[in-house]
């Protein structure tokens, strides 16, 4: 069972420890006051990886070696030459997505940015590829901002059978799967519908915004999305999607969890979507399904409910490798956790800042 997490945040990285039994205190910090967008826990040499959006200086990126005592700025993804012809070549927004590769990979990294480019690294990030085949695909062209002015790669999935299986996800730009490590690349989403677009283009698979795409670790051809405007899930690869719909709260939200163990067991986040974005009546919720989406329980014990309109982000939520501790954190600086599934949940001993990510270490 995890007894480490670490949050993300708008004025820093926080990492909290398990005390006991529902007792999350923060043991060290990071970074403070600089906005801290994503954080990677790598299992495979134990470095830790913080992506840094420092506004006017720019998008950085820092490894520690040595658990998060020190931190050391290594090369972010850059976006220098690639159309530097056109009159406003692409640079380097936000550090969306970071995603180690496969178990036998050493060293190598995945990372999804804004505006809407995907790079490898093959040396723990000292240098990074751009991926240059899903930037030249025509069907790109179609992509559009949905959250951020521009398209941007938020999701990113490593098949744990083979490491050049990579599904990723756009908002907005539809879900994608390369099999020879981003050679070339398939484009799924069938299924899908995006009711933000006239009815003849809501089907569209290249403008769907996918808000968050995850995999089930122990069948990887099984996928949820939470979509803008649903739940979507896929059991044979990113190809074909079923919708989802709920029946005992919002289909609208950012984030999913999937139990590392069992397809048809998934967490969302639900909220008042659009223009809105709040928890439906003020409170918070989380809502779980073990049937793959036939029925779905309303969890709250421990969480706030009344007066509470804490939204949480894409990745703001985050599961373990047992599937029975979870982490949700929100923009207003809350944090909970759970370590029965989500039958009960405690808040962690701090309020933060907004929380742009949590991940478990």
């Amino acid at each position: 069972m995890a007894d480490r997490v670490f949050a993300a945040t708008r004025k820093g990285l926080f990492e909290f420890r398990r005390r006991g039994r529902g007792d999350w205190q923060v043991a060290s910090t990071a970074f403070m006051g600089s906005p801290v967008s994503m954080l990677l826990s790598d299992p495979r040499d134990g470095a830790l990886y913080a992506s840094l959006d420092l506004g006017h200086f720019g998008v950085k990126l820092h490894r520690s070696d040595d658990d998060g005592a020190n931190w050391t700025e290594i090369a972010a993804p850059s976006y220098a030459g690639v159309d530097a012809d056109v009159a406003s070549p692409p640079s380097l927004k936000l550090i969306w997505a970071l995603e180690t590769g496969g178990p036998e990979e050493d060293g190598v990294l995945w990372a999804g940015t804004i505006p809407g480019g995907l790079f490898r690294s093959s040396d723990r990030g000292r240098s990074w590829s751009f991926v240059r085949s899903l930037w030249d695909d025509p069907r790109r062209k179609a992509w559009m901002g949905g959250g951020f002015d521009e398209p941007g790669i938020h999701s990113i999935s490593v098949d744990p059978r083979d490491p050049r299986r990579v599904a990723i996800a756009v908002s907005c730009g539809g879900v994608w799967e390369t099999t020879d490590a981003g050679e070339t690349w398939r484009l799924g989403g069938a299924g899908m519908r995006a009711e933000y677009l006239p009815p003849e283009e809501a089907g569209e698979p290249e403008t769907q915004d996918a808000h968050r795409m995850v995999r089930c670790a122990a069948a990887p051809d099984s996928f949820w999305v939470q979509h803008h405007n649903g739940v979507f899930l896929a059991n044979e690869g990113v190809g074909q999607w079923s919708e989802i719909h709920p029946s005992t709260h919002s289909a609208f939200g950012f984030a999913v969890a999937v139990h590392p163990r069992d397809p048809r067991t998934a967490w969302f986040a639900p909220s008042v979507k659009d223009e809105f974005r709040y928890p439906a009546d003020g409170r918070v919720v989380v809502a779980r399904t073990r049937d793959g989406g036939q029925t779905f329980d309303v969890l709250t014990e421990g969480l706030p409910q009344e007066q509470a309109y804490d939204l949480v982000y894409r990745h703001g939520m985050d599961i373990d490798d047992t599937g029975e501790v979870l982490a949700i954190g929100s923009t207003t600086g809350g944090l909970w956790l759970t370590e029965d599934g989500g039958d009960t949940w405690s808040a962690a001993r701090a309020r933060l800042p907004p929380v742009y990510a949590v991940r478990f270490g």
